[in-house]
């Protein structure tokens, strides 16, 4: 693990951070009733995992690209999977906004808008084989998607 500036890692925070600024201005209704009902332990390690992925996503090198090796396939996953946060992310901003549209499964990947960039961020972790990226984004994934797992069971 080298410690350094990470490019990679702010274009990915940069691809999640976005369409998160602009979907505060387009929160589904009712949204609101759903956030009282959060898991406290889930809503802490959601935080704790987000700020910890943030930090270890700029601050080692090891995102950036050295070469391209077979290796590379896991940052080509990772990004792969960012694409299609971007894509799940325009599809609900084309919809009617409803929670329905906000946990509506994207090639059958459930909660997409929560799954989708926690599996990006562990892809980068494993190629840039940094077990603080790793560690991080499995906290994160616990709590972000065991939120938004919660959230879509209590809408059907």
């Amino acid at each position: 693990m080298n410690f350094g500036f990470s490019y990679i890692g702010l274009i990915f925070l940069a691809m999640l951070i976005v369409p998160n600024i602009i979907w505060t201005k387009n929160i589904p209704e009712g949204y609101e009733k759903y956030v009282k009902n959060e898991n406290k332990i889930l809503v802490i390690l959601e935080r704790a995992g987000e700020a910890l992925v943030s930090c270890v996503s700029l601050i080692f090198s090891d995102f950036n690209i050295n070469g391209i090796t077979y290796w590379s396939l896991w940052l080509l996953g990772a990004a792969l999977l960012m694409i299609l946060y971007e894509i799940y992310w325009v599809r609900y901003f084309k919809s009617s906004k409803t929670m329905k549209d906000f946990y509506r499964d994207l090639l059958g990947i459930p909660v997409a808008g929560a799954t989708l960039p926690v599996a990006a961020f562990l892809l980068l972790g494993i190629y840039g084989k940094n077990i603080f990226m790793i560690v991080s984004v499995v906290i994160l994934g616990i709590g972000h998607i065991g939120i938004h797992l919660n959230h879509s069971k209590e809408i059907k």
